[in-house]
């Protein structure tokens, strides 16, 4: 009943990670609506600057920090720094009268959300993995499935309450689910994610770990370009409203979580090694046809971030609980260090869009089209990493 306990506080957390982070992309429209904050594409992109920044730093000194002061603090302290996030959004509200006020604010929100994600997530993988340790691959496709509906109910949130008028009722609900969840959380146990022997392993990274970590890198540029930009890619380049923006962005992440779960469910079917091999064309497919469809077409557009979604699914996760399985001597720290680098990509991707519009005069179509180049960098370091079929059983591999 203990455990049972723990795995809820876990996965209830990966829900409500999702919904935070996609807080901020969420409102978009807010933030660049010149009758609200009035952001321009370069500024709404710096937002994004300090929360990856944030994130690697958090995720990087996260695995020695587990291992000093234990996984619970590590995951309580992430939560206490969303809370903070979401404090400060709020309050950003009461200064969009000032601009620069109400940006610093904004910027301290996000810095906030990258100390939250960069702590939280890679312990929550390790906990779902040390719970689960003969079915690793399927408890961390599941954490990051759940991680990904809330990612895809936050548009669906903001929505609600931009329509009621109140749009900062999403970050005021998302903070009290976290007050909840931290109460909830301090009377668990949640040490599994401790693993003396990997205390005493190597410090330095074998080779192989940079094969993964590209693989984030790049996994992070492509899923940022959607999770991002596609509110204001369907604003911009099809004249969508503001509704049909936030459905195109509902859809990506709700089939993400939908080609997670179903990954898992399937695994004794369809090989992960062969699904991890597909997915990437799947994401260079859809970004090429995203930057195809013709303008006159907005929901077309949906289609393809719903396309996008599937691809993005099961790479990442899949590539943690990978790279877990086989850096056996460095698993406590394979999380934070591919969530660090998957950071990586998301800050270039989050930030990059509005120089390469403002100073180099790209469009966005353009852009979004080109990172097809990307998503099939990542299908060719894909086959160096899952180079065999894997096993059904991982806890055979340590």
């Amino acid at each position: 009943m203990a455990q049972r306990r723990e795995v809820m506080a876990v996965y209830a957390a990966g829900m409500i990670q999702g919904v935070a982070l996609v807080t901020f992309p969420a409102a978009s429209a807010v933030f660049t609506s010149r009758s609200d904050y009035g952001l321009t594409s370069t500024e709404y992109g710096g937002l994004f600057v300090p929360q990856a920044v944030m994130a690697i730093i958090s995720s990087v000194l996260g695995a020695d920090l587990r291992n000093r002061l234990g996984t619970k603090r590590i995951y309580l302290f992430g939560l206490f720094a969303n809370l903070l996030a979401m404090t400060f959004l709020v309050a950003s509200r009461l200064s969009m009268q000032h601009h620069g006020i109400a940006y610093g604010i904004l910027l301290t929100a996000t810095t906030c959300m990258g100390v939250g994600f960069g702590f939280t997530v890679p312990a929550l993988n390790t906990l779902a993995a040390a719970f689960f340790p003969q079915k690793v691959d399927r408890a961390v496709l599941g954490l990051n499935a759940l991680l990904g509906l809330g990612t895809a109910l936050a548009p669906v949130f903001i929505v609600a309450f931009v329509g009621l008028g109140v749009w900062w009722g999403l970050p005021l609900t998302v903070g009290g689910s976290i007050v909840a969840l931290i109460v909830f959380s301090m009377r668990q146990p949640l040490n599994g994610g401790e693993n003396p022997q990997a205390q005493r392993g190597p410090k330095r990274l074998p080779a192989r770990f940079w094969r993964f970590a590209g693989f984030a890198v790049l996994y992070g540029v492509c899923e940022t370009m959607n999770g991002n930009w596609s509110a204001l890619y369907m604003k911009e380049h099809f004249g969508a409203n503001a509704s049909l923006s936030s459905l195109a962005l509902t859809m990506f992440w709700s089939v993400v979580t939908a080609g997670r779960l179903s990954f898992a469910a399937l695994e004794r079917w369809i090989p992960e090694t062969l699904v991890f091999r597909l997915l990437p064309l799947v994401v260079a497919a859809a970004l090429i046809a995203g930057a195809c469809v013709s303008a006159a077409h907005p929901w077309l557009g949906v289609v393809t971030f719903a396309a996008a979604g599937l691809g993005c699914s099961a790479l990442l996760p899949l590539s943690i609980s990978f790279a877990q399985e086989e850096l056996t001597t460095i698993a406590a720290s394979v999380s934070g260090g591919l969530i660090a680098f998957y950071q990586i990509g998301y800050g270039i991707a989050a930030f990059g869009v509005g120089p390469l519009q403002s100073l180099a005069g790209l469009p966005l179509n353009g852009i979004y089209g080109g990172t097809a180049i990307v998503a099939l960098a990542m299908w060719g370091l894909s086959f160096g990493i899952a180079r065999t079929p894997h096993p059904t059983n991982p806890g055979a591999t340590s």
